[in-house]
């Protein structure tokens, strides 16, 4: 599977010599991007855990009106495994963006079963907004959620053993903060210790 910024996500046999390229899905009407900015589009892809069982993969790409970033679920098609249900789309969480830079994008499950969604600080120069070290807000942070759990009228729940949970100053969702805009993460296989690839600044 291939993502490719403006919208669309390919599919094609692991084979050297492969020659057929499917589209899986194509949200290039819904994904938007400043074409000033390379840091906007569909920016991420994880499959669920038990995707061979449920067919759940989630995406996280940019939208406007207002500017934001959209994690969504979809589902593959249940008459053709090359090919996602585009009605299936499930909206799990959405936080806005004041600019166009510094979307993050990665998204990954955990070996503890968990989603874990990169957010940029929000973009500009210096983070004015001071989003990062802001604990009321998601920009500059990974998010850690329980997306099998849906709860108090949300489609997620909060893992109880996030770090933010018992501090009323601070997002439940919160696992890591402080970042710039982190584009990218992987947990090592040897340690389990998640690795990121900040922008800094």
């Amino acid at each position: 599977f291939v993502i490719e910024q403006p919208g669309t996500i390919k599919v094609f046999s692991n084979d050297a010599a492969v020659e057929n390229v499917q589209i899986f899905l194509d949200l290039t009407s819904i994904v938007n991007q400043d074409p000033g900015y390379t840091e906007e589009g569909l920016l991420g892809l994880a499959f669920h855990p038990n995707f061979s069982e449920n067919g759940y993969f989630y995406v996280n790409y940019t939208d406007y009106g207002p500017k934001r970033n959209v994690i969504s679920r979809y589902t593959v098609s249940s008459t053709n495994e090359d090919q996602a249900d585009t009605e299936s789309s499930l909206i799990i969480l959405e936080v806005n963006q004041p600019y166009t830079n510094h979307n993050g994008g990665q998204l990954d499950f955990g070996s503890d079963g968990y989603l874990y969604i990169s957010f940029g600080d929000g973009g500009s120069s210096g983070d004015p907004q001071g989003n990062s070290q802001n604990l009321q807000s998601l920009l500059g942070t990974i998010v850690r959620i329980d997306v099998d759990s849906p709860s108090n009228g949300q489609n997620y729940s909060i893992p109880v053993d996030n770090p933010f949970v018992s501090d009323p100053s601070a997002q439940d969702e919160i696992y890591a903060y402080g970042l710039r805009n982190m584009w990218r993460f992987s947990w090592d296989p040897v340690t389990g210790l998640l690795w990121g690839a900040d922008v800094g600044q």
